[in-house]
């Protein structure tokens, strides 16, 4: 009888420490290695989607970052395929790529270079190398979320949201699996140290902004199922629109390669739209961190149905955005991105 409640109370002791390991997410350590980045872009529609993959290439280049993945958040594999092709032509044909087969139905697309792929030279030859050949194998972008995250230390991975938080949704949403125990949102309490998202409207201004509009139903799961312990750093389109890269400049940047996909896309398609680049200040804010920006102070963010962001102070909050900056601040980000371009950081 004795020997029976210790075999008990051993067991009872294995399950409770099982329970805490996955479950737990109080006393968190903090992270303090180099940043492990998951990207998810809505490639193809604007050219700053580029800029801010090549930006992170650069960066795991110098070891700056891990790039673990970059989940494509726009429906169908136009998109998978222009990443494969920057993935290649970069050196990380390795990394993995994830799909939103479920998704926003007809997003917007300001600049479609959808066609890059099917590029030839002048003797009839596919343009561009790349990695794979069936995208239908490719994982839904949920799915290799969670595979990415169970993967890492607890509490590591930076997000990086420059597009739809579709499959951020669908992740929060998402079950137990082979990959981990965890439901979605437990996933992310104990893998995700911070997300950055270039999103949002705040200051004076009470309007919709752009992204989160697009596929308001997956919006408002992210915000409503969102950890509220996981801190989320919004890029609002105020603060990109002072940092213009203008299509000449980006022509004459690129001159060093007749080939390389981005000078394809200028060369191609009407990139010249005034665009702005904010999509790279979610990258750099992930990777070089608070030190370069002006932020709001801390508090909670809510979605309305029309898609405007309400920030409310509080001191316990979990979020915070970026504040626009001088011309000289706008000039130092642009150089910043223009750096990456450079034939010398191939």
């Amino acid at each position: 009888m004795k020997m029976n409640n210790w075999i008990g109370c051993l067991l009872l002791c294995l399950l409770f420490v099982g329970y805490s390991s996955d479950n737990d997410v109080d006393g968190k350590e903090t992270y303090t290695g180099i940043p492990l980045v998951i990207l998810d872009v809505d490639i193809p529609s604007s050219t700053d989607d580029l800029f801010a993959l090549q930006m992170l290439y650069r960066y795991a280049d110098e070891g700056k970052c891990k790039l673990l993945g970059v989940v494509v958040d726009r429906v169908g594999q136009a998109g998978a395929e222009v990443v494969d092709i920057m993935n290649t032509y970069y050196g990380y044909s390795d990394l993995p790529i994830g799909l939103v087969r479920q998704g926003i139905e007809a997003p917007s697309v300001w600049i479609d270079y959808s066609p890059l792929a099917t590029h030839r030279t002048s003797d009839g030859q596919l343009m561009f190398r790349r990695t794979h050949s069936d995208y239908s194998a490719l994982p839904e972008g949920w799915k290799l979320y969670r595979r990415l995250l169970a993967a890492q230390p607890d509490y590591s991975v930076s997000i990086c949201s420059v597009g739809f938080v579709t499959a951020l949704a669908q992740l929060l949403e998402s079950g137990a699996d082979e990959y981990s125990p965890l439901n979605g949102v437990e996933l992310v309490q104990r893998k995700v140290k911070a997300m950055y998202v270039m999103g949002g409207v705040f200051g004076q201004a009470v309007e919709p902004d752009y992204n989160f509009g697009q596929g308001i139903d997956f919006a408002q799961t992210f915000f409503q199922l969102w950890p509220k312990n996981v801190d989320v750093i919004f890029s609002p389109g105020e603060v990109g629109d002072g940092i213009e890269y203008p299509e000449a400049q980006v022509l004459e940047d690129f001159a060093w390669d007749a080939y390389h996909p981005i000078r394809q896309v200028y060369e191609n398609y009407n990139c010249n739209t005034g665009q702005k680049m904010w999509d790279p200040l979610a990258v750099i804010h992930a990777v070089e961190g608070d030190g370069l920006f002006a932020l709001s102070e801390w508090g909670y963010v809510e979605i309305t149905p029309q898609a405007e962001t309400i920030f409310t102070s509080s001191t316990t909050g979990n979020c915070r955005y970026q504040l626009p900056g001088s011309a000289e601040w706008n000039q130092q980000m642009l150089q910043k991105i223009r750096k990456t371009s450079s034939k010398f950081n191939k």
